[in-house]
Parts: structure tokens; C-alpha cells; sequence
């Protein structure tokens, strides 16, 4: 048989060992109390070089905030000369600058004081590899939308208006969802509960979705895309989507797998769709 047991660090690296089945442990669990006789056999994988979640969600988020920033003030370098530190006559790219800025701030902010991590750390790669993501597409959003040439919406105030409704109403019930999923697990606890709806009407949407995290975050990015009517908005919301899809799904059946009272009516991400 072989099983991993718990992680430990050797000289700066993390391992974690496994005995024949590769399955590995809990943290809580006790070696004396595991089912492999009195001799078993433990392999150790070296995980490699490992950074914080923290630190990760960090810097991914630090970037676009900043990024979009030089854009809409338009540092030099970045447009003609003649356009150095002016600002656009459109109010929907102010307004957009404010709804890009909220949301990062408040993803800092959260990963700062409300986040809680199952797990401590992740490979050192993926920090390169988010803020790729992140960053490059800070820039193509960025420089579109604060263009000097850059045209409104085609139905103009209302689309706008319209547009920002979603993007506040979605910010608002991912903060609330993600205060819900903190509420759940206590500090230093690795427990796992269902997060069920509470008296706050953005959580309702738990009765028919596993992770309304994400069914927040595509609902801000699609209220932002209709907002400033701008295509790489709109194709970072679509990337987003099938990423945030397949993280759904994944968590979705991991409920499903762990606990057998998991309500059968929810779907991972869109009620009764996806």
C-alpha cells in the first residue's frame, strides 16, 4: 500500500512522502493510527520550489491595479507625446478606471483580512505564470479603453448605467460569498463544511450554485464588458469564464464526493446550465 503522508520542509524545499497507493494524507492525520500494519514503506516527492498563496494573489492583483493606472493617466511613452498626462472627455472611461481600481483593491483587501488558505503554499511557477495573465491583459484592457480614440458605448448612458448595476450588484455578492466561506472554516481549521444560504439575500444563490464565487466574478467582468464595450474586455471575461468553469466543476464534485447529504439541485456554476 502506499500513501503519502504529511508535508514537511528539508533544507528550504517542501516534501511530502507517499507509501504505495499515492494517496496522500490530511494534515491531521496521525501515522500510528493509519492502516499499513507494523513495517510500510514511505517515498518522498520533492515539490519543488514553493511560494505563499497570499503572496501569489497578491502580486497578481497589485499588478493590473497599478497597470491600468499608468494607462488612464497616460504616463508618457505609452501614447503620442501630445496626449502625455492628459485625460479622456468620456465619462464612461473615468468610470471604468473606478470599477477596475474597486475590484482589485477589494480582491488586496480580501486576500489581506478575509481569505483563509487550505493550503499554505503553491509551486513557484505560478507566480510567474498569474501574473502573465493578469498583467498582460492589464495592458490590452488598459490601453483600449483610456485610447484618446476610444468611443463610447453604442447606446450610450444607459448602457453604461446599465452596465454598472451589474458590475456593483456582482461585487457586492462576491464580497458576501467570500465573508460566508470564511464564516465556515475557523482559523487554523481544515475542516470542511456545505456552505448553505444565511439571511444575506446575495448567498441565496448558494440553494442552486456550488461555487457563486465565480457566478459573482463572470457577472462583474460581463457587467465591465458591457460597460466600456471594449473586445479585450470582453475576451478576458471569456477566458475567465472557462477557467472559473473548470475550477467549478472540480469543487463541485469534490462536494459531491465528500459529503452524500450534498443538495443534488445545485450546478457548479449557472443554475440549471452549467
Amino acid at each position: 500500500m502506499s500513501i503519502a503522508v504529511t508535508e514537511s520542509r528539508v533544507s528550504g524545499a517542501l516534501f511530502h512522502c507517499v507509501i504505495s497507493e499515492g494517496k496522500p494524507l490530511k494534515d491531521e492525520d496521525v501515522l500510528h493510527q493509519l492502516p499499513v500494519g507494523t513495517t510500510a514503506t514511505f517515498y518522498f516527492r520533492d515539490l519543488g520550489s514553493q511560494i505563499s498563496w497570499r503572496t501569489v494573489f497578491l502580486t497578481e492583483c497589485i499588478g493590473p491595479l497599478f497597470i491600468y493606472l499608468m494607462f488612464y493617466f497616460r504616463v508618457p511613452f505609452i501614447y503620442a507625446p501630445k496626449y502625455d498626462f492628459t485625460t479622456s472627455k468620456h465619462w464612461v472611461v473615468h468610470l471604468a478606471c473606478l470599477c477596475h481600481s474597486f475590484h482589485y483593491v477589494k480582491r488586496i483587501l480580501e486576500t489581506l483580512f478575509v481569505h483563509r488558505f487550505c493550503q499554505g503554499t503553491m509551486p513557484l511557477r505560478n507566480i510567474f505564470k498569474n501574473c502573465l495573465y493578469y498583467w498582460c491583459f492589464a495592458v490590452w484592457m488598459a490601453y483600449y479603453i483610456n485610447h484618446p480614440l476610444y468611443t463610447p458605448p453604442y447606446y450610450g448612458e444607459q448602457q453604461v448605467k446599465t452596465a454598472l448595476g451589474i458590475f456593483v450588484f456582482c461585487q457586492l455578492g462576491s464580497f458576501s460569498i467570500h465573508i460566508t466561506l470564511r464564516n465556515l472554516k475557523p482559523p487554523g481549521s481544515k475542516t470542511k463544511k456545505i456552505p448553505y444560504p444565511t439571511k444575506n439575500p446575495f448567498t441565496w444563490i448558494f440553494a442552486l450554485v456550488s461555487c457563486p464565487n465565480y457566478t459573482y466574478e463572470v457577472g462583474s467582468w460581463l457587467g465591465f464588458t458591457v460597460m466600456t464595450q471594449c473586445v479585450p474586455v470582453a475576451f478576458f471575461t471569456i477566458v475567465g469564464f472557462i477557467q472559473m468553469t473548470m475550477w467549478a466543476k472540480g469543487k463541485h464534485r469534490s462536494y459531491l464526493r465528500e459529503f452524500k447529504e450534498y443538495p443534488t439541485l445545485r450546478s457548479p456554476i449557472l443554475p440549471f446550465v452549467l
